[in-house]
């Protein structure tokens, strides 16, 4: 699937991935790259992007990432989320660095490098988590 038809279908199962902004901006070998624009809406008491948008993004992006090896295989679920919040996400937009670590029959376990656009270098989150696959 290219990042276009793994971010329609993001769209279309989930309306909430929409209303955020959800975009698939790249998927390739190397693993996928998602971003959720800022917006005021996203932002929590404190002036900072909130932890559900942050953990959805990585979890959008892990998603995306299991799509874009194996295909429309809608019916993958997440199994398991870690997150680390690390630094306060400046305002812009926030990114999501998404690669599989391993893949088998009945799991993707994958790794999620969140930051803000523009601050490359700086994690404003680590996610870990696994994806169940379903038999084929």
């Amino acid at each position: 699937m290219t990042a276009q038809e793994v971010q329609m279908l993001i769209r279309a199962g989930l309306p909430m991935a929409e209303d955020m902004g959800l975009c698939i901006d790249r998927l390739d070998e190397q693993g996928a790259l998602a971003r959720v624009p800022f917006h005021g809406k996203l932002v929590r008491p404190g002036g900072t992007i909130s932890g559900p948008t942050i953990m959805a993004l990585g979890d959008a992006a892990m998603y995306a990432v299991v799509l874009g090896r194996l295909g429309r295989v809608e019916m993958a679920v997440t199994s398991n989320l870690n997150i680390n919040f690390l630094v306060k996400p400046r305002p812009v937009d926030l990114l999501a660095e998404a690669r599989i670590l391993r893949l088998s029959r009945r799991q993707a376990v994958c790794e999620v490098s969140l930051y803000s656009a523009g601050s490359e270098d700086e994690l404003v989150a680590h996610v870990t988590g696994t994806y169940a696959l379903p038999l084929a």
